[in-house]
């Protein structure tokens, strides 16, 4: 299984890089920010790095699309992880076309209301995760596993 680990620098790659007992023994890329967090949480990973600023922001949103379609055709993984942020969402509507599996964890600090980005990509996801039993009433096909921290 190889898998792609997509999401904003800080907190989200943060969020992705606690899964790493999932993830440690598959083949995987990522995609993040080229900041200092990211080079350094990474430096042994094979890493992408995507555009930003990406919060409504349509041009970095163009430039990432772009990246998905050359990154996802190139590596073909079967499944991508994201927590988020907007970068998320081209790689997860370019992937759903290729075929792969998504995954998507609500970050753990909205418990009643969504976000942007999680309201982009939940309609596609086959997983969508959430840390607090009360988002389940905003995202209602989504599983509880509780919180990562």
């Amino acid at each position: 299984m190889k898998v792609c680990l997509v999401g904003s620098s800080g907190g989200h790659l943060t969020h992705l890089y606690m899964l790493k007992s999932f993830w440690k023994n598959k083949d995987r890329f990522w995609v993040t920010f080229d900041k200092e967090d990211a080079r350094s949480k990474l430096k042994d990973e094979k890493m992408y790095s995507c555009y930003y600023p990406t919060n409504r922001n349509a041009i970095a949103l163009i430039k990432n699309t772009l990246l998905a379609i050359k990154i996802l055709h190139k590596e073909k993984p079967d499944l991508i992880i994201s927590s988020g942020a907007a970068v998320a969402v081209p790689f997860f509507y370019i992937g759903k076309l290729m075929g792969a599996k998504l995954i998507y964890i609500e970050v753990f600090d909205r418990y009643d209301e969504p976000t942007l980005t999680g309201k982009m990509v939940y309609p596609i996801t086959d997983k969508f995760i959430v840390e607090w039993e009360s988002m389940k009433k905003v995202y209602p096909k989504s599983i509880n596993l509780g919180s990562i921290f």
